[in-house]
């Protein structure tokens, strides 16, 4: 089984910052695009952002140029630098990976439990 563990989410005012971690683990043999994606109160859960296993990134366009992601294959992790936040950023963040098991014959995708972030003064 894959396990994925988020934690850096909190409570930030305006213009302030957060990072988010995502680890997997259980009995991964290799892991390959990982993603953040968030979902607010009401609204449908969207991409944020995205990262293939050589570092190729994309980014919705409301948070470029405010977020960073960023990933270890070692540690099998996903993180997610968030500057500049504003009160829209405010979701709940689920981290998304794509995950080859060990006597597995191609890649599952696995989510995270999320993480809350909020924005606010």
């Amino acid at each position: 089984q894959v396990q994925l563990v988020e934690s850096g989410g909190g409570l930030v005012q305006p213009g302030g910052s957060l990072k988010l971690s995502c680890a997997a683990s259980g009995s991964i043999f290799r892991t390959n695009a990982m993603a953040w994606y968030r979902q607010a109160p009401g609204k449908q859960r969207e991409l944020v952002a995205a990262i293939t296993r050589g570092g190729n990134t994309n980014y919705a366009d409301s948070v470029k140029g405010r977020f960073t992601i960023s990933r270890d294959n070692v540690k099998n992790t996903v993180y997610l630098q968030m500057n500049s936040l504003k009160p829209e950023d405010t979701a709940v963040y689920y981290c998304n990976v794509d995950v080859w098991q060990y006597g597995r014959g191609s890649y599952e995708a696995y989510w995270g439990q999320g993480t809350q972030v909020t924005v606010s003064s």
